[in-house]
């Protein structure tokens, strides 16, 4: 993804502490404290501009919602989507997905989603895919027992791979959909680059897969 730098993103993020959090490893087992509150946490690795997650914010007020993106130049749109509409429930990490294991706890997360990942199409970058074993791991370890991955994508390829990622992992599929607009699936919220994509007439393509717990 190519991105535009903004120079002012870092201070944009430093000037609001209580939802861009600064030092995400000092919350590892306490992110119930941060949020006030015993809800379940789900958060999005690679949540771009983050109108997923504002939209998964204000139609589940009783859940926890932690944004996490790589640019700063991209997650300053998720602050401001928190600003303007007043979402208590998500907070955003400027970190890298390589990393959650210092920022979150065994058990800690209770849903991980995957909306639009990188495709990463050539075989010597596979193990930058974020449905990659490696990452798959990172996950296990963080979610709760039976926690589950959500993923979106319009990316056949993609889609193709990680279906046979999470199965040779021996995740449980519980939901695969080969068309999402044309499914019986209820309260999806978009992404960006799902409207535009659809817009074009291309497939969404969306599974459910789940951690066994034995």
């Amino acid at each position: 993804m190519r991105v535009r730098n903004k120079p002012w993103a870092s201070d944009f993020l430093k000037s609001h502490p209580d939802i861009a959090i600064q030092d995400p490893a000092a919350h590892k087992g306490k992110w119930k404290e941060l949020f006030g509150n015993d809800h379940p946490i789900h958060i999005e690795v690679g949540s771009g501009k983050g109108r997923f997650m504002a939209g998964m914010a204000k139609q589940n007020p009783d859940t926890n919602y932690i944004a996490i993106e790589l640019f700063q130049s991209v997650i300053i749109d998720v602050l401001q989507k928190v600003l303007d509409e007043e979402l208590p429930n998500l907070k955003i990490l400027n970190v890298n997905a390589e990393d959650l294991r210092d920022y979150f706890d065994y058990g800690e997360i209770d849903r991980v989603y995957l909306n639009f990942s990188d495709p990463w199409p050539k075989n010597r970058h596979e193990k930058r895919r974020l449905t990659f074993k490696t990452f798959l791991s990172i996950y296990e370890d963080i979610l709760i027992k039976g926690g589950e991955v959500h993923f979106k994508t319009d990316n056949q390829g993609l889609f193709e791979y990680s279906l046979q990622s999470f199965s040779a992992y021996g995740m449980l599929l519980k939901f695969v959909s080969l068309d999402l607009h044309n499914s019986s699936y209820e309260g999806n919220v978009m992404t960006e680059y799902e409207e535009k994509f659809s817009k074009l007439g291309q497939r969404i393509y969306r599974s459910e897969a789940k951690f066994q717990t034995e």
